[in-house]
């Protein structure tokens, strides 16, 4: 009995695999030794000064300075207090041979050591990087944006006020140690105050926001009913209450 179309007729009608390379953003975690209870607490308080920007973010540990993680069990037993965390590990760095085994067992994969980039500098689709201020300079700096901020990206301050002139967009982050003021509409995440400046403010022309957060205080989209106003607004910490007001 005879199939009407051979094996080499079956085999051309699948489409073939396509390829498409994708440039994502991860996060390095650098330890300094084996993780204890102090590190978790550590990494906890950081995490909740900005709430749900770390959430599911791809992220790879470094293993540059952390000697004597080198079992299976050691970075399973990581991997699963990060993910519990909201953080989603899927690789290491700057591993030991061992380390790299080990991690293999563990189910991570490893990847060469990369080139750090200050946060406020991430950007997950293609903005420009910036030369890096002076590792010296500790006094407040504010950052401006011209142009848009896009799906996707994330844009971080954090050593002052962060003006963009335009618009965020639904699903790009806007992050500011201090006050953030948008002229445009803000669609994507605010969060101002990032380091417990309970008197950081965000303004911004139009207000469509995804997420609106000050000092790790928060409120969604699900959050602002009908009476919120929507332009011309600003955003500020009253006690523990995040406060919505039109501008005069």
């Amino acid at each position: 009995m005879q199939s009407g179309k051979s094996a080499a007729q079956t085999v051309a009608t699948v489409k073939p695999l396509q390829i498409r390379g994708r440039t994502f953003t991860a996060i390095a975690l650098h330890l300094s030794g084996r993780p204890d209870r102090a590190f978790f607490e550590a990494l906890e308080a950081r995490l909740n000064q900005t709430p749900l920007f770390f959430d599911n973010a791809p992220l790879v540990i470094d293993l540059e300075q952390a000697q004597g993680l080198d079992g299976p069990q050691d970075l399973v037993h990581l991997a699963a207090e990060l993910r519990r965390r909201k953080l989603s590990v899927f690789g290491i760095q700057s591993g030991t041979p061992t380390q790299a085994r080990a991690a293999a067992e563990a189910g991570l994969i490893s990847l060469p050591g990369g080139r750090d980039a200050a946060l406020e500098r991430v950007s997950r689709q293609g903005s420009r990087p910036e030369p890096a201020p002076a590792a010296a300079a500790k006094e407040p700096a504010n950052r401006m944006v011209t142009q848009p901020v896009r799906s996707g990206q994330t844009v971080f301050a954090d050593r002052g006020d962060l003006v963009v002139v335009g618009s965020v967009s639904s699903g790009a982050e806007v992050i500011a140690a201090g006050n953030i003021h948008i002229y445009g509409r803000l669609r994507g995440r605010a969060l101002a105050g990032v380091n417990g400046d309970a008197s950081a403010r965000i303004f911004c022309h139009a207000l469509d926001a995804e997420l609106l957060a000050i000092a790790g205080l928060y409120r969604t989209s699900e959050n602002l009913g009908p009476d919120t106003p929507r332009h011309h607004v600003q955003v500020y910490l009253e006690g523990e209450v995040l406060r919505i007001e039109a501008l005069a």
